[in-house]
């Protein structure tokens, strides 16, 4: 039974919640930072972009120089960003591009940007298997990807969308690096209770179903929110948190997973 007055508060804040991949991938990339990894983070979520403003770049404009475009630099761990966001003159403005229009953003993203050296090059994409996907997948043939985290929440419906993602990976010889259990709980701001509003462990049990390894789950926290809003580090603002704990351990299982 949920406990009711973490119900109330969760309602009265709902509003405020939007933590999903694009969440998930700049909070990643802060906590590989924090363990004093080289990050960079490339937003191929073209028409959806919002890392920017996630890793508090938004208004900075990228330099393309001679040898290729500069990487924007994060003041929230230092971290190396390029994103179609970065690239409009106005943020509201709609990216509204086909394929391949798409893909050949992409492309340059990735060959023609100067990224120096880099422990870690992480790609936020949008919902799917698209033509961004198959992009990235087939420009990093050569450079043998170490693999794609998937991000689930723990209801069925996405569990069942997630199915599809890992037979993509499959089918596209990618390797599953692992699962991560998303909004997996909700912690009250007032009393810092956790509460499984959802259905709970779903992801686990299809990362146990496929043999893949279960990365870790990471809990709804208007304070992680409130950070993603403003353009803040979790790990400076609030380096006390669960939330901030359940990143810097699923950034520790992130590098253990690699260096197998």
């Amino acid at each position: 039974m949920y406990n009711i007055a973490n119900l109330k508060c969760f309602y009265e804040y709902l509003k405020h919640i939007g933590v999903g991949k694009s969440s998930i991938a700049a909070n990643l990339s802060m906590a590989l930072a924090e363990l004093s990894k080289k990050v960079g983070i490339v937003d191929v979520d073209i028409c959806g972009p919002s890392v920017p403003k996630l890793l508090n770049v938004e208004g900075m404009q990228v330099i393309n120089s001679q040898w290729g475009w500069k990487p924007l630099i994060s003041p929230l761990g230092g971290i190396k960003v390029l994103s179609v966001g970065s690239l409009l003159q106005h943020s509201d403005n709609a990216v509204v591009w086909r394929g391949p229009r798409k893909t050949q953003m992409i492309k340059r993203f990735l060959k023609d940007a100067l990224w120096g050296k880099l422990d870690f090059l992480v790609f936020d994409t949008p919902p799917g298997t698209s033509d961004e996907h198959l992009t990235v997948v087939q420009t990093l043939k050569r450079s043998k990807p170490d693999g794609v985290i998937i991000v689930s929440t723990p209801q069925t419906v996405s569990l069942a969308t997630i199915r599809k993602e890992i037979d993509f990976c499959k089918k596209m010889g990618i390797k599953v690096l692992g699962i991560v259990e998303n909004m997996s709980g909700f912690i009250c701001p007032c009393c810092q209770d956790q509460s499984d509003l959802f259905s709970s462990g779903g992801a686990e049990k299809l990362a146990l179903e496929y043999g893949l390894t279960f990365l870790g789950k990471i809990p709804i926290d208007l304070r992680l929110t409130e950070c993603c809003e403003q353009g803040q580090s979790l790990f400076t603002t609030y380096p006390d948190s669960t939330v901030t704990k359940s990143f810097l351990q699923l950034a520790e299982k992130v590098i253990q997973v690699v260096e197998r």
